[in-house]
């Protein structure tokens, strides 16, 4: 693979690239206000939340762009000091599902490009896309502008299709050609891991010069350990959250749709139950979030499914928490499972690991970065519910096992951090800024010999 780069590895050279005083981040199909675990929200809205949060500490402003869906939204909300998130009204306020915001884009764009217009010129130094969808918006703004497009897919079409979970739905050819078209002209393309950027490469022919690799990064301060004695932690946390206090636990956090597999977990439970059933009967699986893509056609299937495999009685459902409740969830649990078709990197991973709870995930895109198989979790290959019983039939009853994987978790999750994404992001800002004077100045110089000739 040609060789690439991290934001982090450029920051230690000499060069002292430019740096943004403001930055336009687009966002369309969900906004950074909106609770992760349900709907589109997950963990983009956290990547863009915590990333604004820690450039505006670093004196850089910045302005998110996202599609107004409720009317009692302002035009504009101070998220924090320096962030502020921009509505952008483009079509129905409810009701638009993220597979007909194509069909909007161009109000979108219109929306952007008129909020810009109101300030002086030159008012912001780049423009930084998420998912494909805001791409094609600063493929234009960055035209009428004049300044760089950096882009993050955060997850990738082709990608997905590649490793569709069963029951999903493809994506469509338009989000294809549309991811294709975004690569080809963003000055930068972030890539969340190196198996990312190998698939920017090999699945996009995207140019290797503008990919850089700059992983994301946990709250080191709001998911923690707890202080103290751990089982006692435990067992508070799991009456905090209204939970069984005995026995073990399991929890799955995230969005609930084929994607994310938490199926994979309960149809576990019941292959467990037949494996082990001393272990099954000790067990409680939590599964912690809403309805989303392809789930929403059947919101009551994991349901359904735990009954009809007779693991009803071992299967807890909660909404996404908020707040303190989510790091208490993390800590309740004695193992997380993220069992997904793929992951651009995994932040509920993170999360779980930073508050000292070990991870079983699936071998598959930025779980196998995020997880550090054998040291602070365990990784799976494939989605076999009987492979994921044996892990779990191993790995439960192992007091000693788990508590060394939660140490490892706790070491690994350190190395990840908000403002560690941060420093990469603006070396990548810096270097597509560079790259885009020099281009202009270039631009000039030829434009002006061409006057002189005359």
């Amino acid at each position: 693979m040609a060789e690439l780069h991290t934001g982090v590895g450029r920051q230690r050279g000499a060069l002292p690239w430019p740096r943004p005083r403001r930055i336009a981040t687009l966002s369309v199909h969900t906004s950074p206000l909106h609770q992760p675990g349900t709907g589109d929200a997950g963990g983009m809205n956290v990547y863009i939340l915590e990333v604004a949060r820690r450039l505006a500490e670093a004196d850089v402003e910045v302005e998110i762009f996202t599609r107004a869906t409720s009317g009692d939204l302002p035009p504009v909300v101070e998220m924090a000091p320096g962030v502020h998130v921009r509505h952008i009204t483009s079509g129905p306020l409810e009701g638009l599902t993220k597979e007909e915001l194509p069909g909007q884009l161009c109000a979108f764009t219109a929306g952007v490009l008129r909020a810009e217009a109101a300030r002086p010129p030159g008012h912001y130094d780049l423009i930084h896309s998420h998912y494909w969808l805001s791409g094609q918006v600063g493929w234009l703004a960055k035209e009428r502008w004049g300044v760089p497009l950096v882009h993050t897919a955060h997850t990738l079409a082709k990608v997905k299709n590649a490793q569709l979970a069963a029951g999903d739905r493809p994506e469509p050819k338009a989000r294809v050609i549309g991811e294709e078209q975004v690569v080809a002209e963003a000055d930068r393309l972030v890539a969340n891991t190196r198996v990312e950027a190998r698939d920017l490469l090999d699945r996009y022919d995207a140019d290797p010069a503008r990919v850089a690799v700059v992983e994301p990064g946990v709250d080191l301060d709001r998911f923690r350990p707890a202080v103290g004695d751990r089982d006692a932690a435990r067992l508070a946390a799991r009456r905090r959250l209204g939970l069984p206090t005995a026995g073990y636990l399991v929890a799955f956090v995230g969005r609930i749709q084929p994607l994310k597999a938490p199926d994979v977990l309960i149809r576990a439970v019941a292959a467990l139950r037949d494996r082990d059933p001393a272990i099954a009967d000790e067990l409680t699986v939590v599964i912690c979030g809403g309805p989303s893509g392809s789930g929403l056609d059947r919101p009551t299937a994991l349901i359904e499914l735990a009954a009809s495999l007779g693991v009803a009685d071992r299967v807890r459902f909660l909404p996404p928490q908020t707040g303190e409740d989510l790091p208490a969830l993390y800590r309740a649990a004695d193992l997380v499972a993220v069992p997904s078709y793929n992951e651009s990197f995994g932040l509920v991973a993170l999360e779980a690991q930073a508050c000292g709870t070990p991870v079983l995930a699936a071998a598959v895109g930025g779980l196998v970065t995020a997880v550090e198989d054998g040291v602070s979790g365990v990784l799976i290959d494939g989605h076999d519910p009987v492979d994921w019983a044996a892990t779990l039939a191993k790995l439960l009853p192992d007091r000693l096992r788990r508590a060394t994987l939660s140490r490892g978790a706790e070491r690994h999750a350190r190395h990840f951090s908000w403002h560690r994404t941060v420093s990469g992001l603006l070396t990548v800002y810096g270097e597509a800024m560079a790259e885009h004077r020099s281009r202009l100045a270039d631009r000039l110089a030829g434009d002006a010999a061409l006057t002189c000739s005359w």
